[in-house]
């Protein structure tokens, strides 16, 4: 399956570098690769090892499932909504030499709970986190002549700790190819269909491109956002996925941060 996810990842790959376009001879393969992402909202950076897109605050004030997900995703419990087409982005992912990891994986308890223990609320199964390659996640924007930047784990509360979500590196997954029944009957990406890139609660279908990977993942009703720290719903901001940890802003972003206008006292929810 990994093995069908990049073969449509390396052929959107090769689809994007070899359309035509004015383009002057000496440009090397980087910088031509980089470009034609650029024309799908996505701002890819293999030398210094990120990719940033555009996205949008939604859900502020209610309980999450995603971080990320498209106009046609769970956008009623997602802190971020963007337009860049879901395969689009994973091939960016991938070109900058991500491999995908493993979901969580909900396993039979060996031996099963005894009749007491199920009635005191022990699961029958047990459940291993997602593990493998991946991303550190950003945010950054610009509001009232300052610039913000935060880790994504730092922007999203835990419920039952009373935290914010223990940082770490988000796993790649990469979703899955999954058939279109019908007149079509061909094989796409899962989160194109869906419209889901990035959760944070667990789930088992593995459908979206990354997912969250601590324990405490496995609930999906403990998340919400750190509301105070983040601009008004609807506000425009950058969202980067980075395979090293970033202490600040990489240089030469700012310029082409969203500006965000000022809050003002009261500011709007959900």
């Amino acid at each position: 399956m990994h093995a069908l996810r990049n073969l449509a990842a390396a052929a959107f790959l090769m689809s994007i570098v070899q359309q035509p376009r004015p383009a002057p001879a000496a440009r090397d393969d980087a910088h031509q690769l980089e470009q034609a992402f650029l024309e799908h909202q996505i701002h890819l950076d293999l030398a210094r090892g990120f990719v940033s897109i555009p996205v949008t605050v939604d859900v502020r004030e209610d309980l999450l499932e995603y971080l990320l997900v498209n106009p046609q995703g769970a956008a009623h419990e997602s802190l971020f909504v963007t337009e860049v087409v879901p395969s689009r982005l994973g091939a960016a992912l991938l070109a900058l030499g991500v491999a995908p990891g493993s979901n969580a994986k909900w396993k039979p308890r060996d031996p099963p709970p005894t009749p007491e223990e199920v009635r005191a609320g022990v699961p029958p199964y047990v459940v291993e986190s997602p593990s493998g390659d991946g991303f550190f996640l950003y945010t950054a924007w610009r509001e009232g002549g300052e610039t913000y930047f935060y880790r994504i784990d730092d922007l999203l509360r835990d419920l039952e700790s009373g935290r914010s979500l223990r940082r770490h590196r988000w796993v790649f997954l990469g979703s899955r190819m999954v058939r279109i029944r019908g007149a079509e009957n061909r094989e796409v990406l899962a989160a194109d269909v869906e419209g889901n890139l990035v959760n944070i609660a667990f789930f088992e279908q593995g459908n979206t491109l990354l997912t969250a990977a601590r324990p405490e993942c496995l609930k999906q009703t403990i998340w919400l956002a750190n509301g105070w720290l983040l601009p008004q719903r609807g506000s425009a901001v950058e969202l980067f996925f980075s395979r090293e940890l970033l202490a600040t802003l990489p240089e030469g972003i700012e310029p082409r941060l969203p500006n965000v206008p000022q809050a003002s006292d009261g500011g709007e929810g959900r």
